[in-house]
């Protein structure tokens, strides 16, 4: 199966920049293929990308945008037949419509089931957004509209009011894309790989909440299990009082997952529920589909100490039930602010750079406009 990631941008945004980062450090080891189309001399160094044993399938003919019917689906197909790679990487020309490319990728998809479109990438000068989407319109529009990732250069000498203001207007044309915005030297490339393939902050939970249900059912089963064994070591007495003991066994773990899910009511073996408290049935749901998740990418700058007084406000319970919460963000002083928190404990420390300020909290009847306004967002 070749994954294919389109990395789409104007002249002079850093495309090359980019994919030479993400060669370097996000793909060891995979074998993988570069389609380029530029107009003129400008494209990846050839040299460069011999010594990282990458090759080069250059086309023949055209922009990507007025070739879609031939050369391109060929081009795609043969590359993928002559090389079978892990990973095919599509840098377009910076004057095509990125929809034209994925359109062109997700025919050629159709057609061939070792190909898979993994992502569509717009690489955009943030300190050009505004004057780009007034004098290019359409096609720069377009690349923006399109992005499954919008990945922001050179965003290390903008003031935190331009960088704020350049996201708002591309948010008003692109509600969902994920929008890197950390300077790309903060950054591995595997983490700007996390961005591009959409790794969420609220999957991250879920797994831990899943992970946690299982643990949870384990220690049940095993314990039921010993029990289960316990009362046949003792297959000598008669029946009446064999079944009194295995009666008292039953009303013993009762008790004891009673104590531990905080007394919430008695449940029978196979509807009992989490220790959380939040109604979960181990035997019916999973944790995705008992809690909502309030999740927001954002370039607010954040202090410990006003992390900690909005963690302090959630366990106050105003914003609803939170089971857990996480968050990467950006600090006045250049640092990055982390921290994890579930009920009555959590985390704050200083850590690397994430591609953007990123929050995610997960729980239960939880007031979305109440988290908004927690954290001013």
């Amino acid at each position: 199966m070749a994954k294919i990631d389109i990395v789409s941008g104007f002249l002079g945004a850093g495309k090359t920049t980019l994919i030479k980062k993400l060669l370097a450090e996000a793909f060891p080891g995979e074998k993988l293929v570069l389609i380029e189309n530029e107009f003129g001399d400008v494209s990846v160094d050839g040299g460069f990308l011999k010594e990282t044993g990458v090759q080069i399938s250059e086309m023949s003919s055209g922009c990507i945008c007025c070739s879609l019917v031939g050369d391109f689906g060929d081009a795609l197909q043969q590359c993928e037949e002559q090389f079978h790679p892990d990973r095919i990487l599509i840098e377009p020309s910076g004057v095509g419509k990125l929809s034209d490319v994925v359109a062109a990728v997700e025919n050629v998809a159709a057609k061939n089931p070792a190909i898979q479109l993994n992502s569509f990438v717009t690489v955009a000068d943030a300190s050009k957004v505004k004057v780009y989407m007034k004098n290019f319109g359409e096609f720069y529009n377009n690349q923006i509209e399109h992005a499954g990732t919008v990945i922001l250069s050179r965003t290390q000498n903008m003031s935190q009011e331009k960088l704020e203001k350049a996201v708002e207007l591309l948010r008003e044309k692109n509600p969902t894309a994920v929008i890197l915005t950390t300077p790309w030297d903060q950054l591995d490339g595997k983490k700007i790989l996390t961005a591009i393939e959409k790794t969420s902050m609220e999957e991250e939970l879920l797994k831990k909440i899943r992970a946690s249900h299982e643990e949870e059912e384990r220690e049940h089963e095993a314990e039921h299990h010993h029990h289960h064994h316990h009362d046949h070591d003792h297959e000598d007495h008669d029946e009446e009082e064999h079944e009194h003991h295995h009666h008292h066994d039953e009303d013993e773990h009762e008790h004891e997952h009673h104590h531990h899910d905080h007394d919430h009511e008695d449940h029978d073996d196979d509807d009992e529920e989490c220790s959380c408290g939040c109604g979960h049935h181990h035997h019916h749901h999973h944790a995705d589909e008992v809690f909502t998740s309030w999740g927001k990418e954002t370039v607010k700058q954040f202090t410990k100490d006003q992390i900690t007084a909005i963690l302090e406000t959630l366990d106050e319970g105003g914003c609803g039930i939170v089971v857990r919460a996480k968050g990467i963000v950006p600090a006045p002083d250049g640092t990055w602010v982390h921290f994890d928190y579930v009920p009555e404990e959590w985390d704050v420390r200083t850590g690397p750079a994430d591609y953007t300020g990123r929050l995610c909290v997960i729980g239960s009847n939880l007031k979305e406009d109440k988290l908004a306004e927690l954290f001013g967002i």
